[in-house]
């Protein structure tokens, strides 16, 4: 069961461009996957060429022989790019795997340790309480949601003083509380926009009268001491991972005691063979994760078969954007999603058809510029 072709698909999952991955063995058995949209995504497909000719040939079902030689034939650490190429190329195989053996890729893991996976719903705004009110409502109506994820942004960050920032913040997740059911959850995602530390707590402090599932990544992810001084002096649950690459930078992150929760990308640390190794550090340390997931159909699969198997998970990022390319995808029934212990790999199928056309759509991240000119983060 040879590696013998890579193919690759420009698509897209909602009003997002995504790179698809298919690589064939010599016997016909197909591995999917999806790349991580780092941008510039047309960069993708050489750059998976480039490393599919360096493993052309081996066993597809050597998953983590491919993954380490890959990490090593880049030399330097790969970075964004090349550990989402990494990714995709791991998470392929790690399909055809299952399929070869006739069985999920969870029971290649060790088995199930849980019979069905905890999803949030990432909104990803922080929207007027009407507004809110209905969205939630007809979640919780479709798919039995009860926890969400929101901005802590209601003034708008970089032309307003940052008390009325946190002022604001605190007003609108009361009046949430207030209007909304009390059993629900809510976190936030500051989306490492800010570089103070102390704004960072202050964010926190405007949210622990109503007790946040998490505040995410408010602070950049580079210098860990000051992680550890955030959590040490906030009062709610930090969460953070998605900016991080290896093993080693959450090894660093969760020695100084730098998150209560970390959220590492499976596509964006070099696929499950690595995502694994994190998930043990992080038991470790006493620390669940919640994984980072704003991906489509088959970077979800792949996490619910992580989230299967890994003891200390405790509830996964679900993004509901239609897909032409997927004929199955899993879907959220009473705010989680099922396994499917009859099939094999991944689980889903597909559609071939919908490929034959590149369905590709433009789009780039816009850098905030503040009222001197510069720039900011966002």
């Amino acid at each position: 069961m040879r590696i013998e072709r890579l193919d690759t698909y420009l698509q897209r999952v909602g009003e997002r461009p995504r790179v698809l991955v298919r690589i064939t063995t010599d016997d016909g058995v197909e591995g999917w996957s999806e790349v991580y949209n780092h941008g510039p995504d047309l960069a993708f497909p050489p750059l998976l060429e480039y490393l599919f000719e360096q493993i052309r040939g081996v066993d597809a079902r050597r998953t983590s022989h491919v993954n380490q030689f890959l990490l090593q034939s880049s030399r330097f650490p790969p970075g964004a790019m090349g550990l989402a190429a990494i990714a995709a190329i791991d998470h392929a195989l790690w399909d055809i795997a299952g399929k070869a053996a006739g069985l999920p890729v969870y029971q290649l893991l060790g088995g199930a340790v849980r019979d069905r996976v905890r999803v949030y719903a990432g909104l990803y705004a922080a929207p007027d309480v009407p507004q809110l009110v209905d969205t939630t409502a007809e979640l919780s109506e479709r798919n039995g949601y009860t926890a969400f994820k929101l901005s802590p942004y209601r003034a708008e960050l970089h032309r307003n003083r940052f008390g009325l920032v946190a002022a604001e913040l605190g007003r609108y997740f009361g009046e949430v509380r207030e209007t909304l059911p009390d059993a629900w959850e809510f976190g936030f995602d500051a989306h490492a926009c800010l570089w103070e530390p102390h704004q960072a707590v202050a964010l926190a402090a405007a949210l622990e009268p109503n007790e946040p599932l998490f505040l995410e990544e408010p602070i950049r992810p580079e210098y860990f001491p000051a992680w550890a001084r955030i959590r040490s002096e906030m009062r709610v649950p930090l969460a953070t991972g998605e900016s991080l690459y290896s093993p080693n930078e959450f090894l660093s992150l969760l020695s100084v005691q730098g998150a209560d929760i970390v959220q590492p990308d499976i596509c964006v640390v070099g696929g499950l063979t690595q995502m694994v190794k994190i998930a043990h550090l992080a038991e470790a340390h006493l620390v669940p994760v919640a994984p980072h997931n704003p991906l489509g159909p088959l970077a979800t699969a792949a996490n619910v078969h992580f989230a299967a198997a890994t003891t200390n998970f405790s509830i996964l990022e679900f993004k509901p954007d239609p897909v032409s390319w997927c004929h199955d995808p899993y879907e959220p029934v009473n705010g989680h999603l099922e396994l499917r212990p009859e099939r094999p790999g991944w689980g889903i199928e597909i559609d071939l058809a919908a490929l034959a056309n590149d369905d590709w759509v433009h789009w780039q991240r816009r850098v905030p510029v503040k009222p001197d000119g510069s720039t900011a983060w966002m």
